[in-house]
């Protein structure tokens, strides 16, 4: 797989990058159909919508009853499993455009998520990125329930080297648009873990969703 290089500005690109997963993730996909008026479940901390836009809730902590597990070596996913949401999606990899913002899943593809290739892959030691649409002009996608999910329970990605990496839930936020915290988002944290991403809140048929959905998980076993 060829892989794109940015080197000489990786903290800028990371920064882009985490401006352009809410710019591109929640597009105005529901114009023609009657979804507009339903939105995606939100995760406990996400504020009611008369909340200040600012309002964000703490980073996350580990979960106690959820040691680390050694990282794994590099290896490209191959399928995401959160059966707790019955999430059983194929990955596909992402870079940078030629502007710098990240790429998207193919619209189309409902049941197809995306992970940031210049980023460590799942079960590496470091931060993952991985991104689905919450929905298109059919309905809902592929991480419309990621609000759901919970502290305790677990995600699963599948790699090329037939490894498996679970993935604990630590905590689950949403975050405005317009005050997307991409340094505590994207940072490194001395271990391996996971960041699952996509749009939430309101929904406006003009600008799309106002907040993004973050997951954040860390590496609890292999096999």
């Amino acid at each position: 797989m060829t892989r794109t290089t940015h080197r000489r500005s990786r903290g800028a690109d990371r920064l882009r990058f985490g401006t352009a997963v809410v710019a591109l993730l929640c597009g105005a996909w529901l114009v023609d159909d009657g979804l507009t008026t339903s939105q995606p479940p939100p995760p406990p901390s996400a504020p009611p919508p008369s909340s200040s836009p600012a309002r964000t809730a703490p980073s996350p902590s580990p979960s106690p009853t959820a040691p680390d597990a050694p990282p794994l070596g590099p290896s490209d996913p191959t399928r995401l499993r959160i059966p707790s949401i019955a999430v059983n999606a194929a990955f596909t990899p992402l870079g940078l455009d030629a502007t710098g913002a990240l790429e998207t899943p193919p619209v189309g593809r409902p049941n197809l998520v995306g992970w940031y290739r210049d980023a460590p892959a799942p079960g590496a030691d470091g931060t993952a990125v991985v991104v689905g649409h919450v929905d298109d002009k059919h309905g809902p996608g592929v991480l419309y329930r990621l609000g759901l999910l919970r502290p305790g329970l677990t995600v699963t990605v599948t790699r090329q080297d037939r490894r498996t990496a679970t993935f604990t839930v630590d905590a689950v936020r949403s975050y405005p648009k317009n005050a997307f915290p991409a340094a505590e988002v994207y940072a490194p944290t001395g271990r391996a873990e996971l960041r699952v991403i996509t749009c939430g809140g309101r929904y406006d048929r003009r600008t799309g969703y106002d907040s993004n959905t973050v997951v954040y998980a860390h590496l609890t076993s292999t096999t």
